[in-house]
């Protein structure tokens, strides 16, 4: 089992936005540069963070989840009419049994959890992920792009008039506080501050929440999502009704999350690791059905609540046309070698197809 306390930060960043929002950022406290190193320290030694946004309320994330539940209770085939395989799932809705875990088909993975302590390694799973997955653009598009089938129209269910509203509302909360965590990590790692969010600018965000149905699956020990690192820039979560997330900290510790009310947690991606050159690892983390889960859903049954997990996730993403490389003196890093330049869309690409979401590659599992 995991430990019990997560030993991270919290972070709040309404001193460096209320100073952002007085000048260019030529001056910064000392207590705010403080701030700053802790963002980049914790990305760097822990490859996660608990942030505090006074943008972000608990009443915008539970609006989100409410009128998310209803979506994922609809029947099967209604919500297969916003499946669009076709652009590489990343539009509309991911049913279950799409998605292949990474660490079934990823041998470095399975190298690393072999060498893993008894009480660090993952859940291993044994079949395609059992959750269904919503994506939806967040942000402007590019007007022309390399890849545009990361840059396609979003689908919008019919009978949720509040459909737009409330998932662009939430998700451009939740860029904002990616957006102030990325200037103040580049702060801390003593680059221009713009330098992340430069890169962000029109990429292809995607509020991506999850769909677990505890009716069905809701058994001690089933893995919805396996070990996995995310292929994005940041990845930010708001609180999920039922536990199950496990985190990787650097040091290979296994971290059952606790995001504490009001709070959002960040997770470092692969394109952050690429340019800070290896200095910052991609998260790895799974959600997986625990004694905790149980015993939440034994309290939604009681209080006749919706007993699916619905996750609020959002993955902030560099633009698909910028070139991925180490930046400034990540350049030096001792691994920065191991991350050649290339776009940002064609290492999404190529991650896609690895995990069965993009049509030129199928993997054939129970």
């Amino acid at each position: 089992m995991p430990d019990a306390a997560m030993d991270l930060p919290v972070v709040d960043l309404a001193p460096y936005i209320e100073i952002s929002t007085k000048n260019d950022g030529g001056f910064l406290p000392i207590e705010v540069r403080d701030l700053c190193l802790q963002v980049s320290r914790s990305l760097r030694e822990t490859g996660a963070l608990l942030v505090k946004d006074p943008r972000c309320s608990t009443e915008d994330n539970d609006r989100f989840l409410d009128m998310m539940e209803r979506y994922f209770e609809m029947p099967d085939e209604f919500k297969r009419k916003q499946e669009r395989p076709e652009l590489h799932y990343q539009v509309g809705v991911t049913p279950e049994g799409v998605e292949v875990p990474r660490s079934l088909i990823d041998s470095f993975l399975q190298q690393k959890i072999k060498m893993m302590s008894p009480d660090s390694q993952p859940s291993i799973p044994t079949r395609k992920d059992p959750k269904w997955r919503y994506m939806w653009r967040v942000g402007s598009r590019p007007k022309s792009t390399r890849f545009k089938e990361l840059n396609a129209e979003p689908v919008i269910p019919e009978g949720f008039p509040e459909w737009k509203e409330t998932m662009d509302s939430w998700g451009s909360k939740m860029i904002s506080s990616i957006e102030v965590a990325a200037e103040m990590a580049a702060v801390g790692f003593n680059l221009p501050k713009d330098s992340f969010t430069s890169l962000m600018k029109q990429g292809p965000h995607l509020l991506g929440p999850t769909g677990s149905n505890l009716q069905r699956h809701g058994f001690e020990g089933t893995v919805f999502a396996g070990y996995h690192y995310d292929l994005n820039f940041l990845t930010i979560h708001g609180r999920s009704r039922f536990p199950g997330l496990n985190i990787w900290l650097r040091n290979g510790q296994k971290v059952e999350v606790k995001v504490p009310v009001g709070c959002l947690l960040i997770q470092s991606g692969k394109q952050l690791e690429w340019l800070t050159g290896g200095e910052c690892l991609a998260g790895m983390h799974e959600v997986v059905v625990t004694d905790r889960t149980l015993n939440s859903i034994e309290i939604a049954r009681q209080q006749n609540h919706s007993l699916w997990r619905v996750s609020s996730t959002l993955f902030a993403h560099i633009a698909s046309d910028v070139v991925l490389q180490p930046l400034g003196h990540f350049a030096e890093a001792p691994n920065a070698s191991r991350y050649p330049a290339l776009y940002a869309g064609e290492y999404v690409e190529q991650e896609l197809s690895a995990i069965n979401l993009k049509g030129s590659k199928t993997v054939h599992l129970g």
